[in-house]
């Protein structure tokens, strides 16, 4: 009987310990699971669910969480690990390694994409497994910089770009009545910015650990993306709806070949929009590394480095995502319009903080620039999605993120080349711009006053 009772006893705190795990257990879960509800509630609002929109929402915000794995684990091999001069050179040889070959690559990933149209599902999980394999690869040199890691670092960014592409490409199929082309980039942006929010913390917390381990964080997360893939709607995989350049009569005339869309035959919507997003480009890619060096070096308002630099990151994601928030607010407006008035914003804020260059103006200015930067990338992909044929839609979103990774690399070279002057970089940044509204907010105007026969575009 003592036994019993003993052993009774000895039992009460454990079982006291177990009902608590299991009341924890079950509060973390329920937790867990109404925020999994919630999100999946917000991703297939307005008909998105049953279009199939809402699963590619949440397989881009896999895909922006992985990519963000990665950037923190080269972040801190290539910038933050050397004396300021020894990164420049880091960085620059990082551009030169990985931007030359990727505009060689580039061109050929929409052609490539646009003979496959039944299998865009099996492209998607394929840049998804390159990058996870990748990162497996990159994890062996991430520690000491080693040169292997920068054809890694370039695979991964052709694969990353590979995967815009599509995802850019397939968007109209899964548009739903309710929602227009901008408002659903804006939801696909957006879910990929909080989720890089997200990982963000997570990749540092795993870089204490080691510096390989956000690499094998984003290889999990890749894998994780690679069969969320094949989950999208089949819809991703139709023909329905394409066309293939064919001959056509001219009415009484003999046949003759149709020629072959592209972005030179879609009006000037299309290229002005492009050339404004390229100049948003180069002032964020300038403004990226200048001010990375910079606020290293000098920071302003007697601030220490990490805060000053810590605010101007914290500005540009902020204006990220204002950006896609606004665009999913967006209803009649015209894409061009939208950009026109960004790039006169993206000016303003330049000239500005070259007039009274400091902490406020530049923290300024890296906001509006991520606000310009994410609302016209929003409106060049509805305008692209608009006027251009789909036969050649993945080709003509290829070529965009060509022209714009190429014009981000020209203004980051122009960023780490330049004396490091608070003044001569903002007046550097606004005549950057001011070439680009030179060049194109006339040309937007025009085309947005002769108005556009595709009234859900907005």
């Amino acid at each position: 009987m003592v036994t019993d009772k003993t052993g009774t006893a000895a039992s009460r705190p454990l079982t006291r310990i177990r009902q608590a795990g299991e009341a924890v257990g079950h509060a973390v879960s329920r937790s867990v699971g109404g925020t999994g509800r919630r999100i999946r509630r917000a991703t297939h609002a307005q008909g998105a669910g049953e279009s199939g929109l809402g699963r590619l929402i949440e397989l881009h915000a896999v895909n922006a969480a992985g990519d963000m794995m990665i950037t923190v684990a080269l972040a801190s091999t290539v910038f933050f690990s050397v004396p300021t001069d020894e990164a420049r050179g880091r960085v620059a040889l990082y551009l030169l390694i990985t931007m030359a070959p990727f505009a060689l690559l580039a061109p050929v990933i929409g052609p490539l994409l646009d003979r496959v149209p039944h299998g865009r599902r099996a492209a998607i999980a394929t840049t998804m497994l390159a990058r996870a394999l990748l990162a497996v690869m990159m994890a062996g040199a991430v520690s000491t910089g080693a040169l292997e890691l920068y054809p890694a670092a370039l695979g991964v960014l052709v694969s990353s770009k590979a995967y815009g592409v599509v995802r850019s490409a397939v968007v109209p199929r899964l548009l739903p009545r309710r929602i227009s082309l901008v408002k659903a980039n804006s939801r696909v942006t957006l879910s990929g910015l909080l989720a890089t929010g997200v990982a963000a913390p997570v990749g540092a917390m795993l870089h204490f650990i080691g510096p390989a381990w956000p690499l094998y964080g984003a290889f999990v997360i890749f894998v994780t993306g690679m069969f969320l893939a094949f989950a999208l709607s089949h819809d991703v995989d139709s023909a329905r709806g394409e066309g293939k350049a064919q001959l056509a009569s001219g009415g009484r005339g003999p046949l003759h070949v149709r020629p072959k869309p592209g972005l030179r035959t879609v009006g000037p919507s299309v290229l002005h929009g492009l050339q404004a997003n390229a100049t948003l480009r180069a002032l964020s890619g300038f403004l990226t590394f200048f001010l990375a060096f910079l606020l290293r070096e000098n920071p302003p308002g007697g601030l220490t480095p990490e805060v000053t630099l810590g605010l101007a990151v914290v500005a540009a994601g902020v204006g990220n995502a204002m950006g896609s928030v606004v665009g999913s607010w967006l209803r009649a407006r015209g894409p061009e319009r939208i950009i026109a008035v960004l790039l006169g914003f993206a000016l303003a804020a330049a000239v500005c903080a070259a007039v009274f260059f400091g902490l406020v103006a530049v923290v300024a200015l890296a906001a509006v620039a991520g606000l310009a930067q994410s609302l016209c990338k929003l409106s060049l992909d509805a305008m692209i999605q608009r006027d251009v044929p789909e036969e050649v839609r993945t080709s003509a979103f290829a070529r965009s993120e060509t022209i714009m990774q190429l014009a981000w690399c020209v203004g980051g070279g122009i960023g780490i080349l330049l004396p490091l002057n608070g003044t001569v970089g903002m007046v550097t940044a606004a005549s950057l711009v001011g070439l680009g509204v030179l060049a194109t907010v006339r040309g937007l105007v025009v085309s947005a006053r002769r108005g556009t026969p595709h009234p859900r575009v907005a």
